[in-house]
């Protein structure tokens, strides 16, 4: 049975750091691309930011870009979420997720497009 947990969410303050990690067991995720989303109060949820199977290539929503950075560790089986430059406006509950697509060739932007999710760590940025 698949399964994805991320950890290392937590509350810190504007302009601090934190990284998530997103650990898949149940099976190998080295040919299929990863997302991370986010999704606060009352939103529907966001794309964050993607990377290619190869993690060659990544791809960032325009309110990140800059201050996160997505990244994959093939060998654990894991992707990462650095965010420094943290904003209020990021808190939110954080997700990845698995495109279940074998080797797509580009980094989907919708949730809709993804299949396996994790159950969520809460970020929160106080001011």
């Amino acid at each position: 049975q698949v399964q994805l947990v991320e950890s290392g969410g937590g509350v810190v303050q504007a302009g601090g750091s934190l990284r998530l990690s997103c650990a898949a067991s149940g099976r190998t995720f080295t040919r299929y691309n990863m997302g991370w989303f986010r999704q606060a109060p009352g939103k529907e949820r966001e794309f964050v930011a993607g990377i290619r199977w190869s993690g060659a290539r990544t791809t960032y929503a325009d309110s990140v870009k800059g201050r996160f950075t997505i990244s994959r560790d093939n060998a654990k089986n894991t992707v990462y979420l650095q965010m420094n430059s943290l904003k209020p406006e990021d808190t939110a509950v954080y997700y990845c997720a698995v495109d279940p697509a074998s080797g797509r060739w580009y980094i989907a932007l919708s949730a809709y497009e993804y299949d396996y999710w994790g159950q969520g760590t809460q970020v929160t940025v106080s001011s």
